[in-house]
């Protein structure tokens, strides 16, 4: 089957994920927090955002390679971390780093995703990283980084934009808690979606390997807040300090989205930022991530990434042209796995690539570097 003739575009993976979801499974992956304004303004944002097109360049060949923090990059694109990938689909975390491996493109996972960092081991390629929600034990902190380099991720990010657990109704309406507890309401979805059900009942219900070791007691919780919250703490520029002495290699932090945050990370060696509003999952009274980013941009040299609302090739080139060094996606690729199952990653990046080689074709640009200005398009009437 030609899976661009039936799933042209992320849309299409992403209404065939819904169908093929169980409802709590489904509004994890989707939701938003609050009423979903600052989702809906992330997406309204990136479509104000246009090119002046350019004609008669002849015949074109397309370069979609990058460099980004020293290192050749054959996509300038990765996969940002989804934690409890594993809830989504069945082997989530594991499917998503053959793919990118395969691509040799990055590959994030998550400190509470469904697989340890020994269990991906044998499926990363050289590009993973490994995302830390900030534990606040040292001793328990320095472990995850031990784990981490030594199963083969040569990245750090840390995440700071999430000091508390956000509320995401749409997750609290649909039954969903942490842990996943098999309710008759839940179980009565999961009976309407066969193929999910099947592929849960021959892997298990996931949990969060790599917290196992340090999980000593359960604790009261807010409904969307996981056991990871009992580890965690909300860390501040001494805790970044630390890491940077403790972690030997790339040193990204996630969740920038004020250029007066910036000079204090580049003072203490932070290596890139990512430019994110969590996807409008943590706070629903943020500006869009593309509203940020030039703002950021002007206020540093270091290399940035930009995540939040990408739903194709052509989100990607707006978010390079106003600053971006590379772009991150975690949804399309989750859509992709419920959609088509171990098929579905690399139909995203197959997608990615043709819609960015479709649009740098209008624009007269052979490559990346070839990228016109960015244009703020008047608003639809």
């Amino acid at each position: 089957m030609d899976l661009h003739s039936t799933y042209p575009g992320i849309m299409d993976l992403k209404w065939r994920a819904k169908r093929r979801l169980p409802r709590f499974v489904w509004e994890y992956l989707d939701s938003g927090t609050g009423v979903e304004a600052t989702k809906a303004r992330n997406r309204a944002a990136l479509d104000h955002i246009g090119f002046n097109p350019s004609i008669l360049h002849g015949t074109m060949d397309f370069d979609l390679s990058t460099t980004f923090l020293g290192q050749n990059h054959p996509l300038p694109f990765g996969m940002s971390p989804i934690g409890m990938s594993g809830l989504i689909w069945p082997k989530a975390e594991q499917l998503l780093a053959q793919e990118a491996a395969r691509a040799d493109i990055p590959y994030t996972l998550s400190t509470v995703a469904s697989q340890s960092p020994e269990d991906m081991a044998p499926h990363i390629g050289s590009q993973a990283w490994f995302q830390l929600y900030p534990p606040k034990k040292p001793d328990i902190r320095q472990d995850l980084l031990d784990r981490a380099k030594s199963s083969g991720f040569s990245t750090l990010v840390l995440t700071v934009d999430v000091p508390v657990a956000s509320r995401r109704e749409r997750q609290t309406r649909s039954g969903l808690t942490q842990p996943p507890k098999l309710t008759p309401r839940l179980l009565a979805q999961i009976a309407m979606r066969p193929a999910w059900a099947l592929g849960m009942a021959q892997n298990g219900m996931p949990r969060m390997r790599s917290l196992d070791k340090y999980i000593q007691k359960q604790s009261n919780l807010p409904p969307t807040a996981h056991i990871g919250y009992l580890l965690r703490t909300s860390p501040d520029m001494e805790y970044v300090k630390w890491l940077r002495d403790h972690w030997d290699g790339p040193f990204i932090v996630k969740g920038v989205m004020r250029a007066q945050d910036v000079a204090q990370l580049e003072a203490v060696g932070v290596d890139a930022l990512w430019v994110s509003n969590h996807a409008g999952r943590q706070f629903d009274g943020a500006p869009a991530t593309i509203e940020a980013l030039p703002l950021i941009r002007a206020s540093t040299q270091l290399p940035l990434i930009f995540d939040s609302g990408i739903e194709g090739g052509l989100d990607i080139l707006r978010a390079l042209a106003l600053g971006a060094d590379f772009v991150m996606l975690g949804r399309a690729f989750h859509f992709g796995l419920a959609a088509l199952g171990a098929k579905g990653p690399g139909h995203v990046i197959d997608i990615l690539k043709q819609d960015m080689m479709a649009n740098m074709g209008q624009l007269g640009a052979r490559s990346l570097r070839d990228l016109p200005a960015a244009t703020h398009l008047p608003a639809l009437q």
